[in-house]
């Protein structure tokens, strides 16, 4: 196990995956868990005391840029030996809106939000850190369920697009848009790292799996919610399907693995995987990361 004086920071630890992560990350050390919500955060770290752990709760709602920020400052306030940030929020609504900075807000919290909040935290964050992406991999047209699910690899136009909601071709995968991280889509060989010109820590990525368990689809009507619930055990015996609490344990041992690989994309079973083949193109990937940058420059408080 992992040393229990190190703090492990997770977004989007109220419910679904996150949650069951949150409840493991507590064996390896102080959990420090931010959300949206301070009551359901409470809970969670209510929940995490009571067996004996520590945890703290931060406020942010990721889809603003300006609070995605102020998270990073107050976590690097407290002064933890953080071990490993593990970017997991992330939202599928029913219907479009836009965040407090006027960006679509599906793209602003999947991947504007993980981006500044980890670019805020890099200074705070000791040599060997893991930084880790929860992704999709449905951007990738090798992957059988993917394709069968209509989905043909990335549609990325660019980040002013994105942020206005527009990509190539409907059907693209808007749970998360292109990411920075060896697999760029709310989802390798070619590690984050370099791309932020910062060798001393470590960046990974994990596709946890088709989860209809988690609560990431709970904008869509309650009976199918209900019913996702109800058939999400049925479904493990199919491959790449699996549950919050199958997942949880995978992402909480990549998460707090003192291995020193970086740039892996790992799948439901914690097994490296690849992606599309614009996650290993160089010259998209620092596309988007400069066009990240530059949007986010245009944010309030830069």
């Amino acid at each position: 196990m992992t040393s229990p004086t190190k703090a492990w920071i997770i977004t989007g630890p109220t419910s679904g995956i996150g949650y069951r992560t949150a409840l493991e990350l507590a064996k390896h050390g102080t959990v420090v868990l931010v959300g949206r919500s301070a009551s359901k955060l409470d809970a969670v770290r209510a929940e995490i005391e009571s067996t004996g752990g520590r945890a703290v709760s931060v406020v942010s709602d990721l889809s603003d840029i300006t609070s995605a920020r102020n998270a990073g400052a107050e976590i690097a306030a407290l002064g933890l030996p953080i071990g490993g940030l593990l970017n997991n929020a992330g939202i599928f609504p029913a219907r479009p809106s836009t965040s407090a900075q006027g960006w679509d807000t599906v793209f602003a919290t999947n991947h504007l939000g993980p981006f500044a909040l980890t670019e805020a935290l890099i200074p705070s964050l000791p040599d060997g850190a893991n930084v880790v992406f929860v992704v999709s991999a449905v951007e990738d047209p090798e992957r059988k369920i993917a394709v069968q699910a209509g989905f043909r690899g990335g549609r990325y136009i660019s980040a002013k697009a994105s942020a206005r909601g527009e990509w190539l071709s409907p059907g693209s995968s808007k749970l998360a848009g292109p990411i920075p991280t060896p697999p760029p889509n709310k989802r390798r060989s070619q590690p984050l790292s370099r791309l932020l010109a910062n060798t001393r820590l470590r960046f990974n990525a994990i596709e946890p799996g088709v989860n209809p368990g988690s609560n990431l689809g709970r904008a869509m009507a309650p009976a199918l919610v209900a019913v996702s619930k109800l058939v999400a055990p049925l479904l493990q015996v199919m491959p790449h399907y699996t549950t919050p609490k199958k997942a949880a344990k995978v992402i909480a041992r990549i998460v707090t693995s003192a291995d020193s690989s970086t740039g892996v994309y790992f799948d439901e079973n914690g097994s490296s995987m690849k992606g599309s083949k614009q996650v290993h193109d160089p010259a998209f990937q620092g596309r988007v990361v400069s066009e990240t940058r530059a949007l986010l420059g245009t944010a309030n408080g830069i």
